[in-house]
């Protein structure tokens, strides 16, 4: 006997109430400064529920009244104004080498940023990295805490806060989220580190904002983020981007245990291995940048070889989604245009010609807080109902 269908369930008072006080606090976010007049027309609620639900968000810092406005023949309105300090939180990019946090406000504006060398730590002694950081910047906080927002590399479970599997840190299955909640008692939103900075890129630097996008992420790892009619898409199992771990003709073995990953050939840390093999002096990012600009002729052939390795994984993409914006960020665009050009080329190379004279692959914003501030705008997004969207 097949399982009945859950009916669907009158919204409860609170829940109600919850949903309109997020309209008006949206209202405010959106047109400050407005009235409560004003806010009525916007959202289709009573005077007297704006009113009300305005003194709520008053007495709970997020909105503030900053004087009277211009009269239209009647009284004159009292302006309101949103707080963009009412609440701070917290956003983490957990890549690289090193963890990396930040005490963000409402507009997404950084306050104090914090890193911490990783040297090299996984499984438990990197969770011991978070707490350290989450408790220094909680530390700083001059405003009530939001909420704690963060980037991590792998499969994130964004609607129960879980690392499902992180090759890089040695994580699996690991219940961040929740760890983190029971330990600050504040709402923590755990997602994958490129799709944050997909978000990032959508919400604070595009103009004018794309319906849909592509960021692709290249430094330690690689991965993808995908933004689908202005909304991050995640997949069936979180793991839409994950495209370090398809695997090609390859034989190097890679850290999620496979041989032939687009990691092995096209990140970061596989082309400093190379570099570092042919020339020990090249043993940092910066060196493997240098020594390819300058013409090194061994460390050009990795570079390029990694280049069209990426631009061969970004063409089904292209051809699979049609997605005529892809974004490059990460440390790899340190190598410059003609990294970025070869990646193009070997992309282009591989798709319908129609599709490639209509689909840009252009370097993303330089922001180094990129995936604090994608992961800061989702934890804003869920708590609040707010979009940064401005």
């Amino acid at each position: 006997m097949q399982p009945a269908l859950a009916l669907p369930v009158k919204a409860t008072h609170q829940q109600t109430r919850t949903f309109n006080q997020q309209l008006v606090l949206r209202a405010v976010y959106d047109q400050t400064p407005t009235s409560r007049a004003d806010i009525a027309r916007l959202t289709g609620l009573t005077r007297t529920s704006v009113s009300d639900l305005v003194g709520d968000l008053i007495d709970d810092g997020l909105v503030e009244e900053i004087g009277r406005g211009p009269s239209s023949g009647g009284k004159a309105p009292i302006l309101l104004r949103f707080v963009p300090d009412g609440r701070h939180l917290i956003g983490l990019d957990l890549g690289e080498a090193a963890f990396s946090g930040a005490l963000v406000n409402l507009r997404g504006e950084i306050l104090r940023s914090l890193r911490l060398p990783l040297d090299g730590r996984d499984g438990t002694a990197a969770l011991e990295l978070v707490h350290e950081l989450v408790d220094a910047l909680r530390a700083d906080a001059q405003r009530p805490l939001l909420g704690i927002g963060i980037g991590a590399p792998g499969l994130i479970d964004t609607r129960t806060g879980t690392v499902r599997w992180s090759a890089h840190l040695d994580w699996a299955n690991l219940g961040l989220g929740p760890l983190l909640e029971a330990r600050h008692k504040l709402p923590v939103i755990v997602a994958n580190d490129s799709q944050s900075a997909a978000l990032a890129e959508l919400t604070f630097f595009r103009r004018p904002r794309p319906h849909n996008l592509v960021v692709i992420r290249v430094g330690r790892g690689i991965g993808a983020g995908i933004i689908v009619n202005g909304q991050l898409f995640q997949g069936d199992g979180f793991g839409a981007g994950e495209i370090g771990h398809v695997s090609d003709n390859g034989t190097e073995r890679c850290t999620c245990g496979k041989r032939g990953c687009l990691e092995t050939a096209a990140s970061m840390e596989s082309m400093l291995r190379a570099a570092a093999a042919v020339d020990p002096a090249i043993h940092d990012e910066d060196r493997l940048v240098a020594a390819f600009r300058s013409g090194h002729e061994q460390v050009r052939e990795i570079v390029c070889a990694g280049a069209r390795e990426l631009g061969r994984a970004i063409a089904p993409i292209i051809g699979v989604l049609n997605i005529r914006h892809v974004l490059l960020v990460g440390p790899a665009t340190s190598l410059g245009r003609e990294w970025l050009d070869l990646v193009r080329s070997a992309a282009f190379a591989r798709v319908l010609p129609l599709l490639a004279r209509e689909t840009d692959i252009e370097f993303g914003h330089p922001h180094n807080d990129v995936v604090v501030l994608g992961a800061s705008a989702l934890l804003i997004t869920k708590v609040l109902g707010l979009s940064l969207a401005r």
